[in-house]
């Protein structure tokens, strides 16, 4: 397959489109469930090392909540969307009106509606990224977890090394009235999975 170290201007502008209705997607599903308007700003779309997702989140120290889902189907692979503890507190203020004095700690409720939320965000970008490919890809249940962001890279590494060091990475800010949340979803492609995703996108893949 091409060398996805070098991708071209239209290939990053696919993969855009898919982030750009994936976000509206999951902006729709959560104004649905939280019965609040919710809106999103354009996100944005690339494909990245580990080491530059790491470095753009806040380095390998930052501690971030993680939830998980094992993608299953046509192009298998690995998809995290992470939120500081901080965007993790305003998404669960302004999105589920749950507001704590704990600026570090989180009840079992509050992980519940993270775990729901986060569901819906990872979710929504996989269905159209389904959709547009039209193969077959599912999510298992998601797992969350509270860790720094280095061990969390770390443990998608050491599970899917043979993968390579890049991920299709989604950054993007949704917004409640003038709060943002910033979150961030990347997808760790198994082998062959991006050339398969390529192709079935109409994109040139050698």
């Amino acid at each position: 397959m091409s060398d996805l170290h070098n991708l071209e201007d239209f290939q990053l502008d696919v993969l855009k489109e898919v982030g750009n209705i994936g976000a509206g997607n999951a902006a729709t599903a959560l104004s649905k469930l939280m019965s609040r308007p919710v809106d999103m700003q354009v996100p944005l779309v690339n494909l990245l090392p580990f080491e530059d997702i790491i470095e753009m989140l806040g380095g390998s120290e930052q501690t971030v909540l993680t939830i998980y889902l094992r993608v299953t189907g046509d192009s298998p692979g690995n998809m995290f969307f992470l939120l500081t503890q901080n965007s993790a507190k305003k998404l669960l203020k302004n999105l589920a009106g749950m507001e704590s004095d704990n600026a570090e700690q989180f009840s079992e409720m509050e992980l519940s509606a993270l775990n729901e939320i986060g569901n819906i965000l990872a979710g929504s970008y996989l269905s159209s990224l389904a959709d547009f490919t039209k193969l077959s890809m599912s999510p298992t249940v998601p797992s969350l977890t509270i860790d720094m962001l280095g061990a969390v890279v770390s443990y998608g590494l050491m599970q899917y090394g043979e993968m390579g060091d890049k991920a299709l990475f989604i950054d993007t800010k949704f917004l409640e009235g003038q709060d943002a949340v910033e979150a961030h979803v990347f997808f760790v492609p198994d082998p062959d999975s991006f050339g398969k995703i390529f192709r079935a996108l109409g994109v040139p893949v050698e």
